[in-house]
């Protein structure tokens, strides 16, 4: 994500992450910032080394990436939207904490989307003690990777086709009420 969505709270959670997660890297998106976050890393105890900066790359690149890290560290109040999705693509382990507005409630949505509600937090603490446990559990983040590739062909999230025909037919009902005169309300997709 873009270094302006990382809070003073959150990166503190992630420093004192990398002080318990031993050879741990924090791996971020490079941009403007990247220098003063090296320098709050530093006067947190953190060696600035350990924070990583990757340049923006192609698409191909971008996707291929995310195969090699461990877990993604959503941030908040403003939940990663297209990059959550492309790193659950890759079938990278998205972490979350569930915030109260729209921009913070994405990650979570993605996440139920593919089944994966389980890696939602509720609060800062519970954020920090699940990354902590799936840091330390390799055979946990597999398995999350192995349900992640499985859920390629199935999973609403990834599946376009349906949402496109399900906007569609709500974009036709809501003509139809128009056409009607009938008032806005809420339309739910039918179920088939």
């Amino acid at each position: 994500n873009n270094s302006f969505k990382i809070t003073p709270a959150l990166f503190d959670i992630w420093m004192q992450l990398l002080h318990q997660v031993a050879g741990s890297l924090l791996w971020l998106l490079d941009g403007p910032h990247a220098d003063n976050l090296r320098r709050q890393a530093q006067a947190r105890g953190i060696d600035p080394a350990r924070l990583v900066f990757a340049p923006k790359v192609a698409p191909d690149a971008h996707l291929a990436r995310h195969q090699l890290a461990d877990l993604f560290l959503d941030s908040l109040p403003y939940n990663a939207h297209t990059t959550g999705s492309d790193a659950l693509w890759a079938g990278l382990p998205v972490l979350t904490r569930i915030g109260r507005s729209y921009a913070a409630r994405v990650a979570a949505s993605l996440l139920h989307a593919v089944g994966l509600p389980q890696l939602c937090a509720d609060s800062l603490p519970g954020y920090q003690a699940q990354v902590l446990a799936l840091a330390g559990d390799a055979q946990a983040r597999q398995r999350i990777r192995t349900q992640l590739e499985a859920s390629r062909d199935v999973a609403p999230l990834f599946d376009s086709e349906a949402y496109a025909r399900d906007f569609s037919a709500l974009i036709w009902r809501m003509a139809e009420r128009h056409a009607q005169g009938l008032p806005a309300d809420h339309l739910l997709a039918q179920q088939e």
